[in-house]
This record gives structure tokens, C-alpha cells and sequence, in this order.
């Protein structure tokens, strides 16, 4: 990504899983869950409230490992696995490259230029009449935190 990042319209951010605002809320519910506060776990939420936006797994990796050496990628994923699962994160796969992840409580859809690259944070409403039209006429119960719809930006598409 190259972190070109616009929001579109006034974001509600419903929490998806958690209200948890910090760190230590999340592995104070992490906790209550029955599940385990670890060194690794502790440094990717850390690095997932420290920078806002997107990150893959690697650059959270990366992150994570500037913090603590010995951690490796496998731990991440069953990390991102295990927080996903909790409703602390979401992931979203923003075009052709890796799944991207995020905190909960910025849900939100997204919209991607296939040439400039640029995302553009679309709130959940944004997406309620597709969701709506894909349940009555398919029986389907749309995500749409999950994907990201591909066209062209204001710019590239030549639109002022």
C-alpha cells in the first residue's frame, strides 16, 4: 500500500466485536475470555494502536519484531487469527495484494483505484443498499468490511 488513505463521508465506527479503546482493555478482555496475555500478543496490539490504518501481517511482523526479536511471522498470524476470532480486528483484502488489517472499532468498507492505488474508508451505511439488494434477491448477507470494491478515484477517472 502506499498509504494514501481517504475517508469518505462522516465515519459511525460501530465496534464490530470490542469497545476497547487500549491495550490493556483488549487484553483485560482477552483475559475474561479465558485467553492467554502474551509478550507477542501484547507487541502486535501495541503496533495495531500505535499506527492507525491498514497493515499486513508482514509489516505488522516487521513491527512487531523491531520490539521483540524473537518473535516470529507464524506467531502473527496465529495472533491476527485469534484477535479476528475475538472481534478485536478485521481484516479486508484491498485488491490484488495480502489481507490488511485493523482495529474492530474502525469498521468500516473500502473503495480502491485500480490505478493509482489510492483507498478511499467508506462507512458501513455506504454499503447498505448493496447489502439489502444482495439479501432480497440472493438470500446473501454481505461483509462488506471484508472486500474492497475496485474502480477508478475522482482523479484517475478524469472527475472534478
Amino acid at each position: 500500500m502506499d498509504g494514501r488513505s481517504h475517508t469518505l463521508g462522516a465515519m459511525s465506527a460501530a465496534p464490530v466485536g470490542t469497545t476497547a479503546s487500549s491495550v490493556e482493555e483488549v487484553l483485560a478482555q482477552l483475559r475474561a475470555r479465558g485467553g492467554r496475555v502474551t509478550t507477542a500478543r501484547r507487541q502486535l496490539l501495541e503496533a495495531l494502536f500505535d499506527s492507525a490504518g491498514h497493515h499486513t501481517a508482514e509489516d505488522l511482523a516487521a513491527e512487531v519484531q523491531r520490539r521483540a526479536p524473537d518473535v516470529h511471522l507464524s506467531t502473527i498470524y496465529r495472533n491476527l487469527d485469534e484477535l479476528e476470532r475475538l472481534g478485536v480486528i478485521v481484516h479486508a483484502h484491498l485488491g490484488h495484494g495480502p489481507a490488511s488489517y485493523h482495529l474492530a472499532t474502525a469498521a468500516h468498507g473500502h473503495l480502491v483505484c485500480e490505478r493509482c492505488g489510492v483507498t478511499i474508508e467508506a462507512p458501513p451505511e455506504f454499503f447498505s443498499s448493496l447489502s439489502k439488494a444482495a439479501r432480497s434477491r440472493f438470500g446473501f448477507t454481505t461483509d462488506p468490511r471484508h472486500f474492497a470494491v475496485l474502480g477508478r478515484c475522482r482523479d484517475c477517472s478524469g472527475q472534478r
